[in-house]
């Protein structure tokens, strides 16, 4: 097990929100201190309602960061900001949203010796929902029929092709199901109004849904690699509770698509298994999900590892995982002060001074 006991730096970690559609800040920063790790942990947030910064035993300061949208040039004076006052040795972003910030930023993050281990803008993009099944069906790697909508009429085309019940995608975050043209159109109106065009159709598949997380080498090979089979699936598709599996077939699936993507950095494959026995990739997140720390407790703690490669450590494969390990989340309410709100709301950061 990988151990970060002797390090004495500090990790910065975004996305503290809990609830029903959790974020995976908390669940790396438990896998993190898991690991022994002793010393600091800085919580990024974009809202002051992200229950995480209520949590004592989270994170030693929290800041509040610009959201992604206004660019990197105000996200990189932030984090200027930020790094005079505690200086910041790693971060594991964890959202979707701000990985091409980080991406496009590296080289003044490293100026200043703040390091990351993420995926490239190239592997970033090929695995992009409006792309993944050009690119992917053309490496032999199956995905369901996938079209890209830019206008609301263009869905009375795509049910030519793709039958009812469908998916209907953001870009970037959220995916319902649409048993008709008419869910259909108020799914497309809602989704392009929270991130834009396109809209993504995909063909709804039946069968067993799996999950993988990962961290690549970006070389093509998995240093950590842990599937799981959903067991508790929410209304909105997220997974509430899920068992680690041994799946040779499912592993080689998962591994195939890294080596394709020579990919760096954790990710999430979604994985779809038809009634004939054939897998489906559905989807690549790039970054760790929410249930990460089923990883670590089945024997691979892939935030450490993830750590270590962003200071230049060379690891080995990490150790196999234990099947049958089970994960239910679980959901409870924080107590805090009003003036903590307040404290984050106007100023845009929380230290706290631990005793």
């Amino acid at each position: 097990m990988l151990q970060l006991n002797d390090l004495q730096i500090s990790i910065a970690v975004s996305g503290l929100k809990t609830g029903d559609n959790p974020q995976p800040g908390i669940p790396v920063i438990r896998s993190l201190r898991a690991a022994g790790f002793k010393g600091k942990i800085i919580g990024f947030v974009y809202d002051a309602m992200e229950s995480g910064i209520y949590l004592d035993d989270i994170a030693d300061e929290i800041y509040q960061m610009p959201y992604p949208s206004t660019g990197a040039e105000s996200f990189l004076t932030r984090l200027n900001y930020i790094h005079s006052k505690s200086k910041i040795d790693v971060i594991i972003p964890t959202l979707d949203s701000e990985i091409p910030l980080y991406i496009r930023l590296h080289k003044e993050l490293n100026a200043l010796g703040i390091h990351t281990f993420i995926c490239t803008e190239k592997q970033f993009n090929l695995r992009d929902k409006s792309k993944l099944f050009q690119y992917f069906t053309s490496k032999d790697v199956a995905v369901p029929k996938t079209v890209l909508l830019n206008s609301v009429a263009e869905i009375n085309k795509a049910i030519q092709d793709i039958e009812f019940p469908v998916f209907i995608k953001g870009r970037l975050y959220e995916a319902y199901r649409a048993n008709n043209i008419i869910e259909a159109q108020k799914y497309f109106w809602e989704l392009q109004a929270k991130w834009g065009l396109p809209v993504i159709m995909q063909e709804l598949m039946e069968g067993d849904e799996f999950n993988v997380v990962i961290v690549g080498d970006g070389k093509g090979n998995c240093l950590g690699m842990v599937p799981q089979r959903k067991l508790v699936i929410t209304d909105k598709g997220k997974g509430f509770g899920g068992v680690v599996v041994n799946n040779p077939a499912l592993e080689k699936f998962a591994r195939k698509i890294i080596q394709i993507l020579s990919w760096r950095g954790p990710c999430e494959l979604e994985i779809i298994k038809d009634k004939e026995g054939a897998f489906h990739l559905l989807e690549i997140n790039p970054r760790f999900p929410a249930w990460v720390r089923l990883a670590e407790g089945s024997g691979q703690n892939q935030p450490a590892a993830t750590v270590l490669l962003a200071l230049g450590e060379i690891i080995e494969e990490l150790p196999p995982f234990k099947p049958g390990v089970l994960f239910i989340r679980h959901s409870e309410d924080i107590i805090s002060d009003i003036n903590l709100l307040g404290e984050i709301s106007v100023n845009g950061e929380l230290i706290r001074m631990h005793k």
